[in-house]
């Protein structure tokens, strides 16, 4: 078998392949007699269907399905036989099959030489978090308040009250798209509205209106409001103040924690906020070294390796958000939304790889082992769980990946420049961006 590679452009090659005729008639030949076996035909016996009936019958269609074997099979052998691995799959064009041997070129694409940088000039703080006695206090209060009956009361509103208000919204006297609602739900203090607007609703009485003034935020999502001063008028047309539930045996039990006794269940929601705490710290720590190995790895992501993920984040987009009966296509979404992540992805992924590869960093089956013990902790029935994990291969290869970029991360952090802070728990599990 002949092959000969060349450079097309960057990643891609193109190679071609000469298969000797001899290779291929004989797999059609092979072919036609297993067809000949099966195949029923009028005036024929099963299985005593003559292989030159056959041939002159199928032979097109039974030539065209064997020649589509042969490129698969001539393809991987070449490639082994050159010693190149691929990144994604092959396209195949330019076929020739003309009674002498079979020629072919296989397009596709090699993976990048990834030049890692230096790991000492990665600089990264790394927060330290010790839950409070009071974080933990207005941890058992917000989950008091998700679960507090309200009743209407004729007094003004303050904060904690949830309101059923109406309000028009306007920027130099105009109504602007978004600004208007009726019958809105509002908890007073909740900091769901922009800076000012709950503020200007405490102390208004229920059927009174009033009009307040407030600024868009500059960074605000809606670039045609940010920074711009706007007005409300604002109709509270209820006043409910909430009750909360005891702390108690039946409160506690509703939540599903594992224990009902008080002190108990304190300790429990500190094992679940430091656990919680500890899980963002390091994934804020994962993605500050991933975006320093990225600027300082360059190299281009092989597009098929990009196309293939944003197939998975297509896929991942559908299963989010397209629930429920309606059928969606991922091919509908449209591939811009997802490239910039996709190519994220595949270079960190390439670049985790090599490091790997490079330091002989494997996730080892203790490793393995901790993490899905780990993560199988807040279930009321862990063992279950990791049974579970543990014989899915599935999921165990999702958590051995899991296992391995924590692994890399860690070697990376071994010789960066690590800065220890503090921080609020608050802090450290809000979200970024």
């Amino acid at each position: 078998m002949q092959v000969t590679v060349e450079t097309t452009s960057g990643l891609e090659r193109r190679m071609v392949i000469n298969v000797p005729a001899d290779k291929v008639n004989t797999q059609v030949d092979k072919k036609v007699k297993e067809t000949a076996r099966r195949v029923r035909l009028d005036g024929f016996r099963p299985g005593k269907v003559p292989a030159s009936v056959v041939k002159q019958r199928f032979g097109p269609s039974i030539r065209a399905e064997v020649l589509q074997d042969v490129l698969r099979e001539s393809y991987m052998e070449a490639l082994d036989q050159e010693s190149i691995t691929p990144a994604g799959y092959p396209r195949f064009e330019d076929v020739k099959d003309e009674g002498n041997d079979v020629q072919f070129a296989a397009i596709f694409e090699v993976f990048p030489e990834i030049k890692l940088g230096d790991f000492s000039k990665v600089e990264v703080e790394k927060p330290g978090v010790e839950v409070s006695d009071d974080n933990v206090q207005q941890m058992i209060e917000s989950l008091r308040q998700q679960r507090a009956e309200y009743n209407e009361v004729k007094r003004a509103a303050a904060n904690d009250d949830k309101v059923i208000i109406d309000f028009v919204g306007k920027v130099g006297g105009e109504a602007f798209e978004g600004g208007t609602a009726e019958d809105q739900e509002l908890i007073l203090g909740s900091g769901r509205m922009i800076p000012g607007f709950e503020e200007g609703v405490v102390g208004i009485k229920p059927g009174k209106e009033k009009t307040i003034e407030v600024t868009f935020p500059e960074e605000y999502q809606n670039k045609e409001l940010a920074g711009k001063t706007a007005t409300f008028d604002i109709t509270v047309k209820q006043v409910l103040s909430p009750k909360l539930p005891k702390l108690d045996e039946a409160f506690i039990k509703d939540l599903g924690a594992r224990e009902t006794d008080v002190e108990a269940f304190k300790a429990e929601v500190r094992e679940n906020m430091t656990r919680e705490a500890r899980q963002a710290i390091q994934s804020k720590l994962k993605n500050a070294v991933i975006d320093q190995l990225l600027e300082s790895s360059e190299f281009e992501a092989p597009s098929a390796l990009v196309d293939q993920e944003i197939q998975r984040l297509r896929q991942e987009a559908v299963q989010q958000f397209g629930g429920g009966q309606q059928q969606i296509d991922p091919n509908q979404l449209p591939k811009e939304l997802f490239t910039e992540q996709a190519q994220r992805r595949v270079r960190t992924g390439l670049i985790f790889s090599e490091i790997a590869q490079k330091h002989e960093i494997q996730a080892d089956p203790d490793s393995v082992k901790a993490r899905v013990e780990e993560l199988a902790s807040v279930y009321q029935e862990p063992e279950s769980v990791v049974e579970y994990y543990m014989n899915n291969q599935e999921q165990l290869s999702q958590v051995q990946s899991l296992v391995l970029e924590d692994k890399v991360i860690d070697h990376v952090l071994s010789d960066a420049k690590v800065t220890e802070t503090s921080i609020d728990y608050y802090e450290a599990v809000k979200r970024e961006g």
